[in-house]
C-alpha cells in the first residue's frame, strides 16, 4: 500500500446546540436505531466540538463538519460549511437521516 495515499476524512452532518467558547461550536448528531430485541426505533443522540475560527455557526444551524488532527483534549473535528441557517431539531435530524421534505 502506498504510505503517501491517505483514506478520506469522515465527513457527519448535524445541529449546532452551544457557540459559547472561543473559536468551538456544540454540535449534536440524532439518530434513530431499532431496539435489538422489540424492533421500535427511538433516538440517540452524540454530541462533537467543532472548530470554527470565524463563528460562523450559530445557535441551531445545521453543519457538515469534518475529522482533523485533534485540536484540543476534546476536539478534532473542523467546520465545513454552514448548510441551512436556524432549523429546528426535528428538521435537522431527517436531514442527516436523509428523510425527504414531509411537507410535499
Amino acid at each position: 500500500m502506498n504510505p503517501n495515499l491517505q483514506k478520506p476524512r469522515r465527513r457527519l452532518k448535524g445541529v449546532v446546540t452551544s457557540t459559547a467558547m472561543k473559536h468551538t461550536a456544540a454540535v449534536r448528531i440524532e439518530r434513530r436505531i431499532p431496539h435489538p430485541k422489540y424492533g421500535k426505533y427511538f433516538p440517540v443522540s452524540r454530541k462533537f466540538l467543532i472548530d470554527d475560527p470565524q463563528s460562523a455557526a450559530q445557535v441551531g444551524d445545521l453543519v457538515e463538519f469534518e475529522e482533523c488532527r485533534p485540536l484540543s483534549r476534546h476536539k478534532c473535528w473542523r467546520l465545513v460549511r454552514v448548510l441551512k441557517k436556524g432549523v429546528s431539531l426535528e428538521v435537522a435530524a431527517d436531514a442527516a437521516l436523509g428523510v425527504e421534505d414531509k411537507e410535499k
